[in-house]
């Protein structure tokens, strides 16, 4: 049987090897969908806000985000998706650092805003994930977690996005249609304040909430 550690070393190796086309495939699948989001953004970031980003890969969103907060730190897992986000230009307030999602090493209430993009399907454990968000969230802060929601695909395993996931080498531990997927953030500790469905590769949730 292959143990938790060999697991977690296979997916950092996978997001390691992915980090120099993970551009490019956001680019080609989902690059409408990213745009919208990084729109919305300025509908709830605040100049005030230091924020936090969790699973940045190579930092699309945080370089969209940085220009509308105080302070960003932008963190991943992986050492290649950091390294290609650092390759980037990017503004004063932006910094972009190894984090575990499952363990951050920020003091309790460190953020007033938390993005997580893209990540919690993706994360064996979400609830843990969420857990330690809400912890490093100042009170009543702003959770940021647009998402795949991949339910669609739970009775049709043979389809072709069914395929091209496995192909790529990743495992999407939770498939969740979007109205699941909101009611998981708000059963995690969140007041659900606003979502819609957006048009990506896969159907797409943008959703802000705040810590109760």
């Amino acid at each position: 049987m292959i143990d938790k550690m060999t697991q977690e070393n296979d997916k950092k190796s996978f997001w390691d090897r992915y980090a120099k086309w993970y551009d490019l495939e956001i680019q080609l699948t989902s690059r409408k969908a990213y745009r919208q989001i990084a729109h919305l953004f300025q509908g709830v970031l605040k100049a005030d806000m230091d924020m936090l980003e969790v699973a940045t890969g190579t930092g699309l969103f945080a370089l969209k985000a940085a220009p509308l907060v105080s302070t960003l730190v932008a963190t991943d897992y992986s050492p290649k998706m950091i390294e290609t986000a650092n390759k980037k230009r990017k503004p004063l307030n932006l910094s972009f650092t190894l984090e575990d999602v499952m363990a951050l090493s920020f003091a309790d209430e460190s953020f007033d805003a938390v993005l997580i993009a893209n990540a919690l399907h993706i994360i064996p454990d979400p609830d843990k994930a969420l857990a330690e968000i809400r912890r490093v969230l100042k009170p009543k802060g702003l959770l940021l977690a647009p998402n795949f929601t991949h339910g669609h695909l739970v009775d049709k395993p043979g389809s072709f996005n069914a395929r091209l996931l496995k192909r790529l080498g990743f495992e999407t531990y939770h498939k969740w249609l979007p109205v699941e997927y909101v009611d998981f953030i708000a059963a995690n500790g969140f007041k659900i304040v606003d979502w819609k469905v957006m048009k990506a590769a896969f159907p797409l949730v943008y959703l802000t909430a705040v810590k109760t």
